[in-house]
């Protein structure tokens, strides 16, 4: 969502997974995201350095977190763990994070990169890694355009 100033702000978005952490960053002004990297996450939790790693080189003034739901619109089985994630995002760097309906953006990011394979645009092949990531863009560019959940 634009800020009202129009000074462009640097924003991190995550797909949370039980395995891998999708992200990407975007801004404000162009409103566009670009897919990063993938984090990984074990039973212990996920991998705090390295978070905090991306936090320090992006320096984010956002940062966004994919909520999932079912088609019906209930909270999907990671719901829990995709709050207690943002969360704790919140309570240790203490930016504000914004929580974005994520249904869908992995079957979305799926898509996506078999279609640029196909016409030739990708060369290897699409990897977990990869759409985790781009999922993230995906929620991010949701966010971007205005949609949101209203908590912190």
């Amino acid at each position: 969502m634009p800020n009202p100033d129009n000074r462009a702000q640097l924003i991190l978005s995550f797909d949370y997974g039980q395995r891998r952490i999708g992200v990407a960053s975007g801004d404000t002004i162009s409103g566009r995201a670009t897919p990063l990297t993938t984090i990984s996450c074990h039973d212990s939790g996920p991998d705090w350095t390295a978070i905090d790693a991306l936090l320090r080189a992006y320096a984010p003034r956002q940062l966004v977190v994919g909520t999932p739901y079912n088609v019906d619109g209930s909270p999907g089985t990671l719901a829990g763990a995709a709050d207690r994630f943002a969360t704790a995002l919140h309570e240790r760097y203490r930016l504000p994070v914004a929580r974005v309906d994520e249904r869908w953006s992995s079957v979305e990011a799926g898509a996506e990169l078999k279609q640029r394979r196909q016409a030739g645009t990708r060369r290897r092949r699409v990897q977990r890694e990869d759409i985790d990531s781009l999922a993230a863009a995906i929620i991010l560019e949701r966010w971007l355009a205005g949609e949101h959940e209203d908590r912190n």
